[in-house]
């Protein structure tokens, strides 16, 4: 996702000032340290669930003041400095959005992506 281009392309649409005060963006990256403790990490295999992902953004919209919910998982083996997940929520006010989007990140880590700090490029 290039998420300039995404916004922009949302802001064409004539329902988007009827309907987002604010957007927030995610842009997730692939660190060169583990959580975990610390250790150096090299590489990590990612499986993104897109589907399971475009459910989530799907039912997030759902919710009262949010127009979209965008998200896009990468997959394979990514090094550090990598992008991983980006998401996008647009919506009326902050306390919806800022709620939504933090919500969102967190299912979309616990229930749409698995990755393991294994592998090397």
């Amino acid at each position: 996702m290039d998420i300039t281009r995404t916004i922009a392309e949302l802001k064409k649409d004539p329902e988007f000032a009827k309907n987002v005060g604010m957007l927030l963006c995610h842009n997730g990256v692939v660190r060169a340290t583990s959580r975990a403790d610390g250790a150096e990490v090299t590489g990590v295999t990612v499986q993104a669930d897109q589907a399971m992902i475009d459910a989530l953004c799907a039912e997030y919209e759902q919710r009262p003041g949010i127009w979209k919910c965008l998200a896009e998982g990468r997959s394979g083996c990514l090094k550090p400095g990598d992008d991983l997940l980006f998401i996008i929520v647009a919506g009326d006010f902050r306390e919806n959005v800022k709620t939504t989007l933090a919500e969102l990140l967190d299912r979309i880590k616990s229930e749409a992506v698995k990755k393991t700090e294994d592998c090397v490029r």
